[in-house]
């Protein structure tokens, strides 16, 4: 069999005899839990200290995602206390006050299990950030960004100006014009730089687009994005049995 991309982590032993065994059934039951992950244990009868007892191998669609893969098996931790999972989403917006709306996106790619980070980067208060977050967002393992921004919201069409990643623009909503300023200043890109646009304050196709882009290369997202899909459909059937059994006025009041 051939893959784009695999590595393979040797299950040493962490200590003497059954408190050994009991970590090694502890990281074989986090692999066994990880998409392309397989477990090959040798069956040895004794631990010891950095004796090597199996293997784990994993493979996928690219080495960032098999990498981010590993770190969930090995349950890696940064200072913060969060596994250390490579993103492979970034959630940007301009303000906090977005986070209301953004935070759909966010929902969407963890109820989906698509490793993400989420951060604020104003185009116009921190442009030097934004410009180091765009330029070096593939070189941390970023596939796609989903940026909000509203009012002028030059976020998404700046960042997608710096780097050649898929860039998804979230119009936010405003009290002036009620988003469509928002809507039309993202949309309206010149030739050459596009931004995939959804509809106003709707973060949460932002955050279903980013996974379809990401599934076209990922044959395990591709089978949840199935059943998300018929887990819709699922849900209207069983509306409209309810309708066509209740009739109109019971089901509008109930």
């Amino acid at each position: 069999m051939k893959t784009p991309a695999a590595i393979m982590y040797n299950i040493l032993g962490e200590d003497e005899g059954e408190p050994g065994f009991c970590l090694a059934n502890q990281l074989i039951s986090r692999a066994l839990s990880v998409p392309g992950a397989s477990v090959h244990w040798y069956g040895k009868t004794e631990m010891r200290k950095q004796w090597k007892m199996g293997h784990i191998t994993i493979v996928g669609p690219s080495m960032n995602i098999v990498k981010a893969r590993l770190d969930q098996i090995l349950k890696n931790e940064n200072l913060g206390g969060h596994t250390a999972v490579t993103p492979q989403v970034a959630v940007i917006m301009g303000s906090d006050s977005d986070l209301p709306v953004m935070k759909e996106a966010a929902e969407v790619l963890k109820n989906l299990n698509v490793p993400f980070e989420l951060t604020i980067v104003p185009a116009h208060r921190t442009p030097e950030r934004m410009y180091s977050f765009s330029l070096s967002a593939k070189e941390r393992g970023i596939q796609v960004i989903i940026a909000g921004a509203g009012g002028a919201a030059h976020l998404p069409g700046m960042v997608a100006s710096l780097t050649p990643l898929p860039v998804i623009g979230v119009p936010i909503r405003t009290s002036s014009l009620d988003g469509v300023d928002s809507l039309l200043s993202i949309v309206q890109m010149p030739k050459g730089i596009p931004v995939a646009t959804v509809a106003i304050g709707n973060a949460a196709n932002a955050g279903l687009l980013a996974v379809r882009i990401l599934a076209a290369g990922d044959a395990d997202l591709w089978d949840k994005l199935i059943k998300y899909q018929e887990d819709l459909k699922d849900i209207v059937l069983a509306k409209a049995d309810k309708l066509e059994a209740e009739g109109w006025q019971r089901y509008l009041n109930p």
